[in-house]
């Protein structure tokens, strides 16, 4: 408010002293005298009129510079929310998509991976895992044994799948590795090493007994005339065949069942 008087008054100064001025310059040419009135009437008329309407016109523009002033913090402050939600949606779009107790893509999600890289036409081998004896380590050990097995499982997985793989569990205690641009010799290497890296993982349960793990791998080829769908069963398939020929291997397609070393 000090600094609107102060420049209002000089703004008023200025047109006094401009008026008086012109007065003299005015009366001088008429040949007229610059007497008392003349120089009170030019003096207080711009003081009286420009004084206040100076200073007006400096607090509307205060005003207004701190109307933009708010209108940007608020902006601001906008923006900041928007990004925050966005992140906050993404985090929960994640979380949403995985299954909560592995991390891994949970089915639905899974399968949708899956499709997206069928459709750029990205050839490779599906893989299901499943925990060998699960119902035996739940029975035996108790439920929260039974969920850090399938964690130790999960996480063989994603040690030994790689990068460009996508990973998900699409059951209880079954779980599905693609891996793009994958053929068969390439993926039962993988295969075997997640199998290896289940096989010597030693669990110690809360009572001091120690749960060995081992799982059963089926696989099937994706390609352009095979849907994800009909790949899903065909590895399934194959999977029970390795379960009924003794666990802790792996069947693919025109290649020999890998036993446990």
């Amino acid at each position: 408010m000090r600094s609107i008087v102060i420049k209002s008054g000089l703004v008023a100064c200025a047109s006094a002293i401009a008026s008086l001025i012109v007065a003299a310059v005015v009366l001088t040419t008429q040949g007229m005298a610059v007497d008392r009135t003349a120089v009170l009437i030019s003096t207080l008329c711009p003081l009286l009129i420009a004084w206040p309407a100076s200073a007006r016109g400096f607090l509307q523009k205060y005003r207004i510079e701190d109307a933009h002033a708010e209108v940007a913090r608020s902006h601001e402050q906008l923006s900041r929310a928007h990004a925050e939600l966005a992140e906050a949606h993404a985090r929960l779009a994640e979380r949403a998509s995985r299954d909560a107790m592995t991390g891994l893509l949970n089915r639905e999600n899974f399968l949708k991976a899956v499709e997206a890289e069928a459709a750029r036409r990205r050839a490779g081998v599906l893989l299901i895992i499943d925990a060998d004896h699960f119902k035996a380590i739940n029975d035996n050990h108790g439920h929260e044994t039974g969920d850090a097995a399938l964690v130790e499982i999960a996480r063989a997985i994603t040690r030994k799948a790689g990068a460009g793989s996508v990973s998900g569990r699409i059951g209880g205690e079954e779980f599905a590795v693609h891996l793009p641009g994958f053929d068969m010799v390439s993926a039962l290497s993988t295969a075997e090493e997640i199998r290896r890296e289940v096989a010597a993982t030693r669990m110690v349960t809360p009572g001091g007994d120690t749960v060995k793990m081992s799982v059963s791998i089926g696989g099937a080829e994706l390609g352009d005339d095979m849907t994800v769908a009909q790949a899903l069963r065909i590895a399934d398939h194959r999977l029970y065949k390795a379960k009924r020929t003794g666990r802790d291997r792996i069947v693919l397609p025109e290649l020999s069942v890998s036993t446990a070393a």
